[in-house]
């Protein structure tokens, strides 16, 4: 199983966000969350998949075919 099927439909949504550059209060925004849920969300996509970077979460996203 990849890394990203054990993420949540919301954590998989802030995943493919910050991976196409959108900033923290952007994707806030557009999810109408507060940035620290925001953050609590990428902090989880770092744990359960071991992306620490946002480039590393934009490489691993283009690999698996999760943003164009």
């Amino acid at each position: 199983q990849a890394p990203h099927e054990a993420l949540s439909n919301r954590e998989l949504q802030v995943l493919r966000l910050v991976a196409v550059g959108k900033s923290m209060k952007a994707i806030a925004d557009e999810l109408a969350l507060s940035e620290k849920t925001v953050a609590t969300y990428r902090t989880r996509i770092s744990e359960k998949a071991g992306l620490k970077t946002n480039v590393e979460i934009a490489r691993y996203a283009l690999k698996h075919g999760l943003v164009e």
